[in-house]
């Protein structure tokens, strides 16, 4: 299992000078997003000239009908910009960078986003600054912050698992019925609770605080809990307020969490790893 790391260009106040090594780590650096949406497609062509001129190679999705000047893009397909690319820059909203996050699950390739949406919660660098936050991260002035992927398989008899992963969370969900459903959720073999309800919801730290953050709830400052992590798995009730939650506490390294559906004969698993991060620092923005 690993994390992958997002990055956020920080400001030179806040940060000491870059170390020579780190200045030159991205030369190839693939950009992200929702060419057809005009603030997307104006950004990621700003920011296309803008790394040209500071002399590093620029890929961009194949399809991506943008007027670049000549020779200032390549155009690959999406799928390979892990395998070849230093650095991706996700223009647009916190979906474009979950997007992005799931091309880069099986390679070691650090994420910056740009906001072109609403909110801002992984994406959290503006238009208006992201030239100048460019150049931060080219010259070493950033940080990085690592999160942890669930990785989830679905055992059904008679068919293959199915398997994949994801940074925000799991959902079980009801098809095709009107019925309530019962889970019975396991951490580790041990039984934590049977849930009723349309669905349940396996979150990361990632997803969870999303979730706060969408009705205005609550969120925890992660430099205070470097030390441990707290996943929840929650039931998604047919009303809004009778939402409730099992939070396990759950120590570094890996947990296997099982939700089988009763009288039924599919099972999802669930793995989460988790790795606390020294470096982490409330003063230092991030990499992701």
């Amino acid at each position: 299992m690993r994390w992958p790391a997002f990055i956020s260009a920080c400001y030179k106040s806040v940060m000491p000078h870059p170390s020579p090594t780190r200045a030159t780590d991205f030369r190839t650096i693939a950009l992200l997003g929702k060419h057809l949406d005009p603030r997307v497609g104006d950004s990621m062509l700003s920011l296309a000239t803008h790394l040209k001129a500071r002399g590093r190679r620029i890929l961009v999705d194949s399809a991506a009908d943008l007027p670049f000047g000549p020779g200032t893009v390549e155009k690959i397909p999406e799928d390979r910009f892990a395998s070849q690319a230093d650095l991706i820059v996700a223009v647009g909203g916190d979906g474009t960078m979950l997007y992005a996050a799931r091309l880069t699950t099986n390679a070691p390739v650090p994420l910056l986003g740009v906001n072109r949406g609403r909110l801002g919660f992984l994406a959290d660098v503006s238009p208006q600054e992201m030239r100048d936050r460019m150049d931060d991260v080219l010259e070493g002035r950033y940080a990085t912050e690592r999160r942890a992927l669930l990785s989830a398989r679905l055992v059904r008899p008679g068919h293959a698992d199915v398997h994949a992963r994801a940074l925000n969370d799991v959902v079980l969900q009801k098809w095709e019925t009107g019925r309530m459903l019962d889970f019975e959720t396991w951490i580790d073999d041990l039984y934590v609770n049977t849930h009723g309800g349309d669905g349940v919801i396996v979150a990361t730290a990632t997803g969870s605080t999303a979730y706060a953050l969408s009705c205005g709830g609550p969120i925890i400052i992660r430099a205070s809990l470097r030390s441990c992590s707290c996943p929840s798995v929650r039931t998604r009730c047919p009303t809004a307020r009778s939402w409730s939650a099992a939070t396990p506490r759950w120590k570094s390294g890996s947990s296997n969490a099982r939700t089988p559906r009763p009288r039924s004969l599919a099972t999802a698993s669930c793995w989460v790893k988790w790795a606390p991060d020294p470096s982490c620092s409330s003063s230092r923005p991030t990499l992701m």
